[in-house]
């Protein structure tokens, strides 16, 4: 999941040098006891499955599947395909399907299941699977035949999804697409058909995503900008297409989960309504960002009315991931959940869209192909739907320990030269025990960082702070109010 922590870095000096943090993070990773690197075993195993995949009988290689990718992205879990059908749309999304490379209880499936997810942070990545499957056999490479499990969606004329099928096939991906290109592509009115349908598709499930009370984030991602060997950090701005791209994910998601809840067995992610401690708090956040939040505008509202071009949005954005804390996922067999739904999406919803990146994926997949095959349910994934959430939330954990390490690192070392300055700010709150101690927000560079008084702290008010640490050794940042 994303960290609510946020960096804002300008340009010109302030930049790090390269070695620095590739050194740091190095030592985060040791720390951690994780590494990019898997034991000769899995590499083998590995290896051996890409080079003999089990391929499905059923060809889908007429259909003409392309990606959408940030352009340097090498594991490709899901493929498109969009086309018109009478006043509706029919959406084919092929999605990698790891069961032709990994058997149950081997050397790679047994990894998996211990690292649980890909851990990201800055530019460096400690993936789920070797990357002889997540970067090559298994990715949806173009020009490649692959094996891929393919969703056929039905969409009425009013984005709403009406029928949907699972099946395996192979697929072959005609091109692998960037954002940035294919925006500009449909801006300049010369992109191919199927993604002026993408755009048609993407804005009437973002309707209907409003007219039920659901928000996604438009989360910015945050790139590293290498030059001549220094680092900088700062946000990559969320094109549309990506946010309607990123609607068929959804679509997707949705989809499956009606599936699993209907038949009664699944894996879902979950979501509990927001903590208005959390609300309030993120008002004062939109304050001290000085971003107008009325108050009697709802949290989705909000969201949509932000421009994550602008820093100080992209940053409230980012933050807004607190709302986020204590989601889950729950399996069930038999009996549905007591908790079912996703509140951010006002749905059930389940994630099927990135096996390659996140192991929960891979066995609600095979739940679904099962469903609509008519099929059992394979033992193994039953075996797993009671202890997989726990795999899971402590790979959440560990993803989430490993970026704030890795963001605190960038913060504590761009603002190491600015110790002593002075900076514009607003406190968030204080902490339980001690109210001469707690969080504010800085305007400039948008970061949330600690604080600390030799009186209490007056939450909610303008303040101005100096820093009085970065100590890029141990990763820390602190300021005192004046």
């Amino acid at each position: 999941m994303p960290s609510n922590r946020v960096i804002t870095v300008r340009t010109g000096d302030d930049t790090v040098s390269a070695e620095t943090l590739r050194e740091g993070i190095a030592a985060i990773q040791a720390e951690m006891k994780v590494t990019p690197e898997f034991p000769e075993a899995v590499e083998r195993a590995a290896a051996e499955a890409a080079a003999s995949p089990r391929m499905p009988d059923l060809d889908r290689t007429d259909v003409p599947f392309v990606t959408i990718d940030p352009a340097s992205a090498r594991d490709l879990d899901q493929a498109m395909h969009i086309e018109r059908d009478g006043d509706g749309y029919v959406v084919r999304y092929a999605i990698a399907d790891l069961s032709a490379f990994i058997t149950p209880g081997d050397p790679v499936d047994v990894e998996a299941n211990r690292r649980g997810e890909t851990l990201y942070g800055a530019d460096s990545k400690i993936p789920l699977h070797p990357t002889v499957i997540s970067e090559q056999a298994g990715s949806l490479l173009p020009d490649e035949v692959r094996p891929a499990l393919v969703w056929t969606i039905r969409v009425d004329e009013t984005g709403e999804g009406t029928d949907v099928d699972v099946e395996r096939a192979r697929v072959r991906s005609r091109a692998k697409l960037d954002y940035a290109t294919l925006q500009e592509q449909l801006d300049a009115g010369t992109a191919d058909e199927m993604f002026t349908l993408l755009q048609e598709v993407g804005e009437l499930r973002l309707a209907r995503e409003a007219a039920r009370g659901g928000v996604s984030l438009p989360l910015p991602e945050q790139e590293i900008i290498d030059e001549g060997g220094r680092w900088r950090l700062e946000f990559r701005t969320m094109l549309p297409v990506e946010t309607w791209n990123a609607q068929i994910s959804l679509l997707t998601g949705f989809a499956a989960a009606s599936l699993m809840v209907y038949a009664r067995v699944g894996l879902l992610r979950t979501l509990p309504p927001a903590d208005p401690h959390d609300v309030q708090r993120l008002h004062r956040t939109a304050r001290a960002l000085g971003i107008e939040w009325p108050a009697e505008q709802l949290y989705p509202d909000f969201i949509r009315s932000l421009d994550v071009s602008k820093p100080h949005h992209a940053a409230m954005v980012v933050a807004c991931t607190r709302l986020l804390r204590g989601s889950g996922y729950v399996g069930f067999n038999g009996d549905l959940p007591e908790q079912p739904q996703h509140s951010a999406l006002a749905s059930e919803y389940a994630h099927v869209t990135a096996p390659l990146r996140r192991l929960v994926d891979r066995y609600a997949l095979e739940i679904c192909v099962a469903l609509c095959a008519g099929e059992e349910v394979p033992d193994w994934v039953l075996a797993r739907l009671g202890d997989l959430p726990d795999t899971m939330r402590e790979s959440g954990r560990r993803a989430n320990q490993y970026q704030n390490a890795v963001l605190n690192l960038v913060e504590a070392a761009m603002l190491a030269p600015r110790v002593g300055e002075s900076f514009p700010a607003v406190v968030l709150e204080t902490d339980e025990k001690d109210d001469r101690r707690g969080d504010a927000t800085v305007q400039e560079p948008a970061i949330e960082a600690t604080v600390v008084s030799a009186r209490p702290l007056p939450v909610g008010e303008d303040v101005t702070l100096t820093l009085t640490k970065a100590d890029v050794p141990t990763r820390s940042v602190e300021f005192t109010l004046e």
